[in-house]
């Protein structure tokens, strides 16, 4: 069975000194704005942001083991982001973000490796790479595969491989709409 996000904490503590030197921002938009400006930073799409999150005590979180098991197909992704309102669009689109960073064996479980050849640039590659299928030396999950598994989501892969403002613009759109949920001042 995979860790799964272990490498948060190694995120989080990156984060500590700049939470000491701002007190006054909470933890929710620390985390938010060091994952916009990460996306941006690598070549990404400038994602809306507006201060305001709430921190909250570890009782009113949801339950750890909500996110997608990475090890499961297009059902298990839809009863994990349709719960949270998301389209089949939008779990494509935020599937895009593969394209940046790698995994880590000791902090997911699954081999080391990327999903790209050049996985520190935020571009459109995961839908190229996904579709061509021709590199063995790139991590290709069972989630990943997931988005080829029906003509339409597959061709909404395509269109990201084609055209990656299209992916940006809704990309943007879907990571700020996950970013605001159980919010009421930002839900657009």
């Amino acid at each position: 069975v995979p860790v799964r996000n272990a490498g948060l904490k190694i995120a989080i503590d990156l984060l500590e000194p700049i939470k000491k030197a701002v007190p006054e921002i909470s933890y929710a938009d620390l985390y938010q704005l060091a994952s916009i400006h990460g996306i941006e930073f690598g070549g990404g799409p400038k994602i809306p942001f507006k201060l305001g999150r709430k921190d909250v005590s570890a009782e009113d979180c949801t339950p750890d083991g909500r996110l997608p098991d990475a090890n499961l197909r297009m059902g298990h992704l839809r009863d994990t982001f349709y719960r949270m309102g998301l389209t089949d669009r939008e779990i494509i689109a935020l599937s895009g973000a593969h394209t940046y960073g790698r995994a880590h064996s000791d902090r997911s479980g699954f081999p080391d490796k990327a999903w790209t050849t050049n996985p520190h640039v935020f571009d459109n590659a995961y839908f190229k790479e996904l579709l061509a299928n021709n590199n063995i030396e790139l991590l290709r999950l069972n989630s990943d595969e997931a988005l080829l598994d029906e003509a339409a989501m597959k061709k909404i892969v395509k269109d990201y491989a084609e055209d990656q403002n299209l992916f940006f613009k809704d990309y943007s759109a879907a990571h700020h709409r996950l970013s605001t949920l159980g919010t009421n001042l930002f839900q657009a």
